[in-house]
């Protein structure tokens, strides 16, 4: 080997240990004389198996989840930093924001020492090998996939290179994105038929990875690999390889579409043999006889908050939902209602209320029976109401004959909020109000923090966190989704929408979503109540009502932030005005009325992160994603 080869191999490696910051693709393995001690034993190896696992996205952690605070879903105060400043529009090359490129290449290079090194170990059993092979391919499949969300076209590190590598070996150029694609599939399709089709030991292994997981997430990559930023973006045409190979192929294919829809209904098969459905709340205590409309309620909140229901297909364990609820959630103690620490440091802003449907089940700017020119105009909340809302309290028409995920999901000033409360005397005192105005006990201008919007998230709180006396506040924790069988039902709908068009089998999955939601058919919703009646009937008129009940169906989970990418409609949404009402008045003539908070920008460098300076000074043969 060429002595400029070995010296450039020694300064990659102490760039490594003496800079943890540094930003290139570390592709030349370290700790190469303790190998042979972890895969000397099964428990040593089980150790390094969950090494492997110890990569996983923090799904739901603001500071491991752009998906949280770096689009356009929740807001926070001006002066936090993190992913927010992502939002805010400042992205970098410097020091990017969120770079995880270094990060899940290292992740990669561990699944490659165990699969490289798992069958040394004597006492470990064939079928459990097999097995534990079968994760980390899995593993291995999802971070490249991860790679691929945020950075577009990547390196193929398929195994990891020997420590006398030639020089030229430790530099490698990104793969075109259908290879990328391809690669992901593979290392899934491998690891598939190894894999349980579910947990048997629940009390040591849920988290792990089963067949149905593997199944699901081969859909998601499949129908992202279809999906317009993936499938035929010309904007792309430009991103290449310094020999001149395309990145991107430009060419629509709809035959993706259709493996999509067949890797959907095989995804929805095997979790549905698995004894996954849709999840339905049943009260603990058959004595609060729950009206149908708390029932529906709870149903919604407790498909995401309640952990490992019936219908959560994977969720991260590694994620401590605890922190994200205290940040969102307004604390009340029911019976001292002037002792409050409001924080509800993320707010939906006005874009997102306005998102949910009307109770007729469509968009509100199509329902022909709701005021929409004046939803801002001011209303009191009657009988009817009472639900939903403080009976005789006056607030903004836009929170009234709404959906009810609007409900379950978002508090706001005069809004009923269900949950939280305390079990005394065989009756739950659960019920309570906000009062969102300035210096109100929810409202801005307090000590500590309040709504910076008007509006508080709801959907992430669990029901059952308990208020003490004061300030005391019990949290109860669940492992946040990565994956719900509704989101699969959709996904499905979506690929089978734009496969074949629309059809009874679209309708009828979408309108499963919808049930558990409350809401009746997509047919009967639009022929009835929209003032575009047909619009189910063609696929681009399918497509938007696909995409919305998405949006709405995974609002909060951290799926907004990837989907309007996929889309390629991020350059229409996210530049747009983020607003919320006039926090700092006391009345509310004065309080309703939008204000503007941040104009955000989005251009089409955004789509995808840029690759570090100093990843790019490092290895020569990476180029820049476009515009950056």
């Amino acid at each position: 080997m060429k002595d400029n080869s070995i010296l450039k191999i020694f300064m990659l490696l102490v760039l490594l240990a003496c800079n943890s910051c540094a930003k290139f693709l570390d592709v030349v393995p370290d700790n190469v004389a303790t190998l042979d001690n972890a895969f000397t034993t099964r428990i040593e190896a089980k150790k390094y198996l969950f090494t492997c696992y110890s990569y996983l996205p923090k799904n739901g952690t603001l500071d491991d989840d752009p998906a949280i605070v770096g689009g356009d879903e929740l807001w926070r105060f001006a002066k936090e930093s993190g992913f927010f400043s992502m939002a805010q529009g400042y992205q970098n090359v410097v020091s990017p924001l969120g770079d995880r490129w270094s990060f899940y290449f290292r992740a990669i290079r561990d699944c490659n020492i165990f699969l490289e090194n798992i069958g040394k170990v004597p006492d470990l059993e064939e079928r459990e090998r097999r097995r534990w092979v079968a994760e980390v391919e899995f593993l291995k499949g999802y971070y490249n996939f991860y790679l691929v969300m945020m950075y577009g076209p990547i390196p193929l590190v398929k195994t990891n290179l020997p420590v006398n590598a030639d020089g030229s070996e430790t530099n490698l150029l990104r793969a075109p994105v259908d290879s990328c694609f391809n690669y992901i599939l593979q290392l899934i399709n491998g690891a598939t038929g190894n894999l349980p089709p579910t947990i048997i030991d629940p009390t040591n292994e849920l988290g792990r990875v089963t067949q149905p997981i593997a199944l699901a997430v081969k859909a998601r990559v499949m129908v992202y690999a279809a999906s317009p930023l993936f499938n035929g973006n010309t904007d792309q045409a430009g991103l290449k390889n310094r020999d001149g190979t395309p990145l991107f192929n430009t060419t629509f294919s709809k035959v993706k579409w259709d493996s999509a829809t067949a890797a959907c209904k095989a995804a929805i098969a095997a979790c549905h043999q698995a004894g996954m459905k849709l999840y339905k709340y049943r009260p603990d205590f058959q004595q609060f006889n729950l009206s149908d409309t708390i029932m529906t309620q709870l149903s919604i909140r407790n498909s995401f908050c309640e952990r490992w229901n019936s219908g959560i297909i994977w969720a991260n364990t590694q994620t401590n939902s605890i922190g994200f609820q205290q940040l969102i959630t307004s604390y009340i103690d029911p019976q001292n209602r002037d002792i409050t620490i409001t924080h509800g440091q993320l707010s939906p802003p006005l874009h997102m209320v306005e998102l949910f449907y009307s109770s007729n089940g469509v968009p509100i700017t199509e329902d022909k029976t709701w005021d929409y020119n004046n939803r801002y105009s001011l209303k009191v909340a009657g009988e009817k109401d009472k639900l939903y809302l403080r009976k005789d309290y006056t607030t903004a028409s836009l929170n009234f004959n709404r959906e009810p995920r609007f409900y379950a999901d978002l508090g706001f000033d005069g809004g009923i909020w269900y949950g939280q409360g305390r079990y005394d005397d065989k009756k739950y005192q659960d019920l309570f109000y906000l009062e969102a105005k300035y210096r109100q006990r929810n409202g801005f201008g307090k000590p500590d923090f309040g709504t910076i919007t008007g509006y508080y998230l709801k959907k992430a709180v669990h029901y059952q966190n308990v208020i003490g006396t004061g300030n005391d506040y019990s949290v109860t924790y669940y492992p946040w989704p990565i994956m719900r069988l509704a989101g699969l039902y959709l996904l499905y709908a979506e690929a089978l929408n734009e496969s074949e068009g629309p059809g009874a089998e679209v309708y009828n999955y979408v309108n499963l979503v919808r049930e558990q939601a409350g809401l009746k058919s997509v047919e009967s919703s639009w022929s009835t109540y929209s003032n575009n009646p047909a619009k189910y009937t063609s696929p681009k008129g399918m497509r938007d009502i696909i995409h919305q009940e998405t949006l709405i169906e995974l609002a909060f989970e951290g799926q907004r932030f990837w989907d309007l990418r996929r889309w390629k409609e991020a350059q229409t949404v996210l530049n747009r005005p983020v607003k919320g009402w006039d926090l700092i008045q006391e009345t509310a003539s004065a309080y309703y009325r939008p204000k503007t908070i941040f104009n955000q920008a989005f251009g089409l460098k955004n789509y995808f992160w840029p690759i570090s300076e100093g990843t790019l000074s490092t290895d020569r043969s990476l180029v820049q994603n476009l515009g950056w």
